[in-house]
């Protein structure tokens, strides 16, 4: 949550455009599949001039197949070992925004090494907008069922409690993307000055 403090202060330096903050540690995308962790990842790695990197494309690439190939040859925990793995390196190198999947945030050392190295972000939408807009993809493996919906509503249950563990939660509405954005960028400013603060004292 915003309030969480942190071992360590935030670094924020001057961008080359004057108000734009730069982050010394990377931003997490954090939330349930349709909540815009990659819309709004991208525009806001834009918005700060920092990389964007989308944590199933990289998976993909490392596996050489698709998310839903590696469901149906390996099996769930298989992806989530290799999304673990894939993760963590791309943590270890320069900040980015990543974007993660779904599930990324529940397992407890993704979880660990996400709050060590980076910010994370909730990005939270109620169930009609998941719901909404899941339904425009197919290649979503754990919604391939008769009732996505009620699998959404199901893994809010389960997912949200552990989402609320992040440093900051946005809502993720039916506004513009850019208003969501705009809302992530005043969270970190609030998020960066009361980690700058918590330092000092």
């Amino acid at each position: 949550m915003v309030d969480s403090e942190q071992p360590e202060p935030l670094q924020v330096q001057d961008n080359i455009e004057a108000g734009t903050p730069r982050y010394d540690k990377s931003i997490v995308m954090v939330g349930l599949m349709g909540a815009g962790k990659s819309a709004i990842g991208r525009r806001l790695a834009t918005h700060l001039h920092m990389p964007f990197v989308d944590a199933d494309t990289e998976i993909e690439a490392a596996a050489g197949c698709t998310i839903e190939e590696i469901f149906k040859r390996h099996g769930e925990e298989a992806f989530r070992d290799g999304e673990r793995r894939v993760i963590s390196r791309l943590l270890e190198g320069p900040p980015i925004v990543l974007a993660t999947g779904g599930g990324a945030f529940m397992d407890e050392s993704t979880r660990a090494e996400i709050a060590r190295t980076s910010i994370s972000i909730w990005l939270r939408a109620e169930l009609d907008t998941l719901v909404r807009r899941t339904a425009k993809r197919n290649n979503r493996p754990l919604l391939k069922n008769n009732d996505p919906a009620k699998t959404l509503k199901d893994l809010m249950v389960i997912r949200h409690p552990i989402y609320e563990l992040a440093d900051i939660v946005v809502e993720s509405d039916d506004t513009p993307l850019e208003e969501t954005v705009n809302r992530v960028c005043q969270a970190l400013a609030a998020y960066s000055a009361k980690t700058s603060q918590n330092g000092k004292t």
